[in-house]
């Protein structure tokens, strides 16, 4: 079974800023460390392509 790596789009986004806007939730089933905060999508396909892993962008819920 391949891993799944768990991602979700940062909240505090400022429009039109090249900054990386998406951060690792959790990790299932991969023997991975994480050590940046913020990463681009381009970086989290990259990683899950090298480990065999899927992609599973987290929804987010109403804002209260």
């Amino acid at each position: 079974m391949a891993g799944k790596i768990f991602y979700r789009e940062r909240e505090k986004l400022v429009d039109g800023c090249k900054t990386p806007r998406y951060i690792v939730s959790a990790v299932s089933d991969v023997n991975l460390k994480v050590y940046s905060k913020h990463m681009r999508i381009s970086e989290l396909k990259q990683i899950s392509e090298a480990l065999g892993a899927e992609l599973v962008a987290l929804k987010r819920g109403p804002k209260h």
